[in-house]
């Protein structure tokens, strides 16, 4: 089975989060995401979330920097997910394809359902934000 190489992006203000809902009729559609999308085969991981996010959210990234590489099985899809901090960005975000999405702080992420492999994530930020506090 194909590995999908996602760029995904942890959109950082404060201790808040970006998060938005996949639609509905999306693999693993109706859970909550960290805003992104697959690397296209000429570019960098750097370079997709850029992209990804500039179409996805209307913001230019200006500072990301490695946050975690996750792979995992769904069973009917494999993906490989290269995550970026990212703690600096220019623009307004908001969803250009009319999903919901919000800031919501670090400490109340789990009270909202993701795609399993989100879960390392969300456990990743909570361990830093207590490390901080």
């Amino acid at each position: 089975m194909k590995i999908v190489d996602v760029a995904v992006g942890v959109i950082k203000r404060g201790d808040k989060i970006y998060i938005s809902k996949r639609a509905d009729g999306l693999h693993q559609g109706g859970k909550w995401e960290f805003p992104g999308g697959k690397r296209e085969a000429n570019e960098t991981i750097e370079q997709a979330l850029a992209r990804e996010l500039s179409e996805e959210i209307g913001i230019k990234v200006t500072k990301q920097s490695h946050f975690i590489l996750i792979e995992h099985d769904y069973g009917d899809k494999k993906v490989r997910l290269d995550v970026r901090l990212v703690e600096g960005f220019e623009g307004k975000e908001h969803h250009q394809e009319g999903q919901q999405s919000q800031w919501v702080d670090i400490n109340e992420l789990s009270q909202f359902t993701f795609p399993d492999a989100n879960k390392v994530i969300i456990d990743k930020l909570v361990s830093l934000l207590t490390e901080n506090e």
